[in-house]
């Protein structure tokens, strides 16, 4: 199992039972044992002592805090996400969820640390104003380096899965996407694609419809064996709540197998 794996059980574990006792070892199969607590701050404290980890902040103000997501962790502002582990790090009241990754995803997210910029970025959200760009490696290579897609896109909610549609209905949203092929190697490539919609799993079936699926993403066509899902938030654009002025944030991935083909960190 790997360490995207194991955080990820570890925080699906601690949704379903609220104060629940973990047991928790680096090393073994067992764990120490650690009261989560329904506030965050006892699984906050098993992830820091069994992985040696907290969250990597990029940015932080009295509106707004930038995190850098490893892959494996939960959005959900539910005992063990983000969200509760967040407000135990920085010791605060609020810290609320502005927009949402994929749990196999990385990369950078903006959490809300009062209401009022929690409205006001949400809006900006809705708005379209947030600039998003994310890395990927998939299988195969587009034969234009880049270009653009449209789709029609359906989510089923309860197989959790988004599929491409011919005809517009019910529940079916254009999904439009941006994408410059950066390198290719070894039958993979690495892509850097701009979101200009934000549709549910877009960016995995937008390429695993056309037999172009992110490495690790079984679920939209992959057969390889990677454990995790080679998609990165790379870098997050919006306005500040407050002061309005243009912020950009960037991260990369961790240089390890598939990035290491292609990304190499500063």
């Amino acid at each position: 199992m790997g360490r995207a794996d194991e955080i990820t059980g570890a925080m699906r574990y601690a949704a379903k039972v609220d104060n629940a006792r973990f047991i928790m070892d680096k090393y073994k199969a067992g764990y120490k044992i650690i009261n989560a607590g329904s506030d965050g701050r006892g699984f906050f404290k098993m992830m820091k002592s069994a992985y040696g980890m907290e969250l990597k902040i990029l940015y932080r103000d009295t509106d707004i805090c930038v995190v850098q997501k490893e892959p494996g962790m939960l959005c959900e502002d539910a005992p063990g996400g983000i969200p509760p582990l967040l407000r135990a790090q920085l010791q605060t009241d609020y810290a609320a969820v502005v927009h949402r990754l994929d749990a196999g995803t990385g990369g950078a997210m903006v959490f809300a640390l009062n209401k009022n910029a929690a409205g006001k970025l949400s809006l900006q959200l809705q708005a379209g104003e947030f600039a998003k760009t994310y890395l990927a490696v998939t299988h195969g290579c587009p034969p234009e380096r880049e270009g653009i897609y449209r789709d029609l896109l359906f989510h089923d909610r309860r197989a959790n899965k988004t599929f491409v549609v011919k005809n517009e209905r019910k529940g079916v949203k254009e999904a439009v996407m941006s994408y410059r092929i950066k390198a290719c190697a070894d039958g993979l490539s690495l892509w850097e694609i701009q979101l200009l919609t934000g549709r549910t799993h877009q960016i995995r079936v937008q390429l695993g419809s056309r037999k172009m699926p992110l490495v690790g993403d079984r679920r939209y066509g992959a057969r390889d064996a990677y454990k995790g899902l080679a998609l990165w938030a790379k870098e997050l654009s919006f306005c500040h709540p407050q002061s309005e002025q243009r912020l950009t944030f960037t991260c990369l991935p961790e240089y390890k197998e598939p990035w290491d083909r292609f990304v190499k960190q500063d």
